[in-house]
């Protein structure tokens, strides 16, 4: 009789499928990189990385959400942040660079990466939301409004940002 393999357990499924995801997300193919993004957004959602994992995935999405030159992608890649950044503390220096694709960005995608601002809670985020207080698409002012109330409450003495523990 041949050898039975143990059946895997969740923990290493995870890692596959985080490894995976990762590569994929580096591919050539943006249809395999706007799904590695989707199952990175799914992995980070189910909150069931470690800190130092979870920073690896949301700089992975960073990237992509910056670099990539698929729409798709940049999509997926900020809705999967945005997502995280209700599960995990997000480190303003890992998301900061979001900053550098604002100006390119159409109002749907903006909103989430004032989502991930905000959800930073970390005052260096307010300077880069304040003018979308004003954006002339009425989405983008709601999200930026939200953001920077989540800043404001979470650094006022005695203050909680909604979900927090």
């Amino acid at each position: 009789m041949g050898t039975q393999r143990r059946p895997e357990d969740r923990g290493q499924r995870l890692v596959r499928d985080v490894l995976m995801a990762l590569e994929a997300s580096t591919g050539g193919d943006p249809g395999r990189r706007d799904l590695a993004a989707e199952v990175l957004g799914d992995v980070l959602r189910g909150a069931m990385l470690d800190a130092a994992t979870a920073r690896l995935v949301v700089g992975r999405l960073v990237a992509l959400a910056v670099g990539d030159s698929v729409a798709g992608v940049r999509e997926a890649a900020l809705n999967a942040l945005c997502e995280a950044s209700s599960r995990y503390s997000l480190p303003w220096e890992l998301v900061e660079p979001l900053d550098a694709a604002m100006a390119r960005l159409e109002p749907e995608l903006i909103t989430y990466v004032l989502c991930v601002f905000g959800a930073t809670h970390d005052l260096r985020a307010r300077p880069l939301i304040e003018p979308f207080l004003r954006h002339p698409h009425p989405d983008v002012r709601e999200e930026a409004r939200l953001a920077d109330a989540e800043i404001t409450m979470s650094n006022t003495p005695g203050g909680a940002s909604p979900g927090s523990a």
